[in-house]
């Protein structure tokens, strides 16, 4: 079709700025203990940027003959150096080796950067040939117990061909493979198994997609997937940002479903583009998605429509709360951003590349769409993007160190940030879950914390300024909850600060924003201090309940010098061995986020399982259970344990988060000290807990209310097995907050249905304590 077209490219340096695409090449992250593999062409640049610093980087080209030719990317003069496998996830690697018939015993390595290198240090390499790069970032075993290990380097290729699409790694074999050109559609078929991966090539593209059952085509039937059907199943509301998991027909039949999405934004359910929503606004004529499908689909025998529901993929939609009006702005993918579906039976799907040039959606400039069909029964893991911040590229959600044992006992999981966490366990479920953590002791895999190593000669000066705790006082092998504030005093992040060594600390915490605020800090200030990301390569669990020491006691060996079991008080860390001295060594900590007596053990990931094994063993004789995110969140509300997006957040200071014990105004200085010290002494909102009546839940955001007027908010409520009733967490009014008094929280919008409540203290269970203190 032709029509109205207004195509205006972007220019850089000009009109609205993009901060979510980046400027230049994109850039791949490796993390500490990860490798990856790059297809390089002769002629590309390679930029590597040690972000951390102090990182070993190592390279492997794989010549075409299988060789490491270390000449393929410019360093021909470098010798290649053995590799310690067991420092990183080598099993890919491994795998890809052996595959090409080769030994990775006789594979050595070329390493760029190594521990004195400065964060930020960037290295340009052009290739001479092609070749198959691998990249290493090793984790050793020692500098994890020791501090000082992790780190992160990103790359980027700049292509020596010019016009070439730049597109993702494919993440199997490739069937067929094509590019839809901007304000065009195609039909193509897909077999049961197969995995559809369309890919946003330019960035802010969206993209309409349909997928039509092949068998009932082929009886003249258009069985499609239907909107209703699949929100109904789903349990869904509409519209929502993301995607469904599954997709289903108007016969209620599986379509297909959601494998791999590294944007996490799109409209499900929306109408593609249609010429009367053009023609409405002044274009008439203008080419339309609608259409092109129509033309697309008229081979198969489908009937034209004019106006086709879709799955509008990377399509920015939403409805704000009380107008239920649907709105749209630029979409949120980048360049090289897909979604990839796996085929539940045989299709006939169409893709678009929408022409809207008349909206924000695909940044007023339409580009191209690029499909990929994947051969059936390969190996692909299902991923969501996470983003540690906005300008950051998509880290596909993988599993933790554990999960070759805890989906032999579960197939409940969440996303964690970058990991695939249990929710609960098939054979237990949250409430039994929960009981054993008050009564014996559980075990939970809580691998997606944060952790950083920061050490050297003003490690401490440079914590004292970011944390509002006094680290002058902290002790070698101890540690103290604390926050990291901004100056307006909001809560950046909250976590643990354990000191291995004078100069050398671990800040065990929620999110990536601490590291950049630290690293903020040091560059201001000019201090010298290494900020080392941990990431996967040190898994963790959470060992809790009345009977966990009792465990350990059993299990672990510890050295003369450092505490042992017995003598480590809360929030004191060690360095202990499974039974002896040569067994595996982890950190422990006594320290959690359920109230109960607890600690924490940190590892390498080449010893995960094995800690797993010998926990779970030794802890049958205390009636050991695993433990997933369901029940951690009940007892962390009972127990009183604020977290992010909860009880803290933006607009929200430390003490209005009910964190005002984790703050020393005492302290010389420190961000965000200034706006504290003002705001704690005469605070407009408290956080305090509610006892309910009824068994009905409150909802996160739920109005808290004195009479007709709104004084307050929810921000977590459970029903707790304990106290057999429903509590709730809420932020009110300052002269609300005393115990006792009677409000009540509103559901149906505040106004159809009221709940009562009675305000108390936190927490619920054990005010003082005294059961993380025994």
């Amino acid at each position: 079709m032709t029509g109205h077209s207004l195509y205006v490219p972007r220019v850089a340096g000009r009109g609205v700025r993009y901060p979510g695409i980046p400027d230049g090449p994109p850039r791949r992250r490796l993390r500490a203990g990860e490798a990856f593999r790059l297809a390089v062409k002769a002629g590309d640049l390679l930029t590597m940027e040690n972000l951390d610093g102090g990182s070993g980087l190592i390279l492997l080209p794989f010549a075409v003959d299988g060789s490491v030719s270390p000449a393929a990317i410019g360093l021909g003069g470098r010798t290649p150096q053995p590799i310690a496998w067991e420092s990183f996830r080598a099993s890919a690697m491994k795998g890809w080796i052996e595959g090409q018939g080769g030994s990775p015993a006789s594979c050595h390595g070329i390493p760029v950067f190594d521990r004195s290198t400065p964060a930020g240090s960037e290295l340009t390499l052009s290739a001479k040939s092609d070749c198959d790069l691998w990249l290493v970032l090793p984790c050793s075993l020692e500098d994890i117990l020791q501090g000082g290990a992790g780190g992160q380097v990103t790359i980027a290729v700049t292509s020596a061909r010019s016009g070439e699409l730049q597109l993702p790694e494919p993440f199997a074999e490739i069937r067929d493979s094509f590019t839809i050109d901007r304000a065009t559609a195609r039909a193509y078929r897909v077999a049961k198994g197969e995995i559809i991966q369309v890919i946003d090539v330019e960035g802010r593209q969206c993209s309409d997609f349909l997928a039509f059952s092949a068998e009932a085509l082929d009886q003249g039937l258009e069985r499609f997937y239907d909107s209703t059907v699949t929100r109904t199943l789903q349990g869904g509301a509409y519209p929502a940002p993301g995607l469904f998991d599954k997709f289903h027909d108007q016969d209620m039949q599986l379509l297909l479903r959601v494998v791999q999405d590294t944007v996490g934004r799109h409209d499900t359910f929306a109408l593609a583009c249609t010429a009367r929503g053009y023609e409405e606004r002044g274009f008439p004529g203008h080419v339309n998605c609608s259409d092109n499908i129509s033309d697309a689909m008229e081979p198969y025998g489908v009937a034209r429509r004019s106006a086709w529901p879709a799955i509008n993929f990377f399509f920015n939609s939403w409805i704000l709360p009380g107008d239920n009006r649907l709105r749209s702005d630029e979409a949120w993918s980048r360049p090289g951003d897909y979604v990839a579906m796996e085929a539940l039976t045989d299709l006939v799907c169409v893709s678009t590349a929408c022409p809207d040039d008349v909206d924000p959606i695909n940044g007023w400039n339409p580009t191209d769409i690029h499909v990929r069909v994947y051969k059936a029964n390969q190996p692909v893991g299902r991923a969501v993007a996470y983003r540690a911040d906005p300008q950051s590229e998509a880290i596909l959600t993988e599993h933790s160190a554990f999960h070759r044992r805890t989906s032999a006992l579960t197939e409940s999981f969440h996303v964690a940030r970058d990991l695939w966490l249990p929710a609960s366990y098939e054979g237990t479920r949250a409430l039994e879950e929960y009981w054993a953590c008050r009564q014996a002791v559980t075990l939970q895999d809580l691998s997606s914390l944060r952790k950083f190593d920061i050490l050297g000669p003003d490690a401490e000066a440079l914590l004292q300024e970011a944390l509002t705790r006094d680290v002058a006082k902290l002790a070698v092998h101890r540690g103290f909850y604390a926050l990291m504030c901004d100056v307006t005093g909001t809560v950046i992040d909250d976590g643990t600060l354990f000191r291995l060594a004078p100069e050398v600390f671990r800040w065990c915490c929620g999110s990536d924003e601490s590291a950049r605020q630290l690293r903020d800090l040091a560059d201001a200030r000019g201090l010298k201090v290494w900020i080392k990301s941990l990431y996967s390569a040190m898994p963790n669990l959470a060992l809790q309940g009345p009977r966990s020491r009792d465990l350990l006691r059993d299990l672990i060996f510890t050295q003369p010098q450092v505490p042992s079991i017995d003598t480590m008080k809360w929030f004191g860390c060690t360095i202990a061995r499974l039974r002896d001295r040569v067994g595996a060594p982890f950190m422990l900590t006594r320290s959690g986020f359920t109230g109960e007596l607890g600690y924490e053990i940190f590892c390498h990931r080449q010893h995960a399982l094995e800690i797993w094994d010998a926990l779970i063993e030794a802890g049958e004789p205390y009636g050991i259970t695993p433990m997933g995110g369901e029940a951690l969140e009940t007892i962390r509300i009972e127990a009183g344990l604020m977290v992010a997006g909860a009880e803290f957040g933006p607009d929200v200071d430390a003490f209005e988060s009910g964190l005002g014990f984790a703050i020393d105004l005492g302290k010389r200085s420190f961000v965000g000290k200034e706006a504290l010290a003002r705001n704690g002494a005469a605070p407009r909102r408290q956080l305090v807990g509610l006892l309910l009546e009824g068994n009905e839940l409150p909802s996160h955001g739920d109005g808290v209310y004195d009479g007709r007027r709104q004084i307050g908010v929810v921000t977590s409520a459970t029903r707790s097995p304990t106290l057999e009733r429903t509590v709730a967490m809420a932020r009110v009014a300052s002269e609300f907050a005393a115990p006792g008094s009677l409000l009540e929280v509103g559901r149906l919008d505040g106004r159809m249905k009221r709940l009562q409540a009675e305000t108390t203290s936190l927490p619920f269970i054990d005010p003082k304590r005294t059961r993380a203190r025994a």
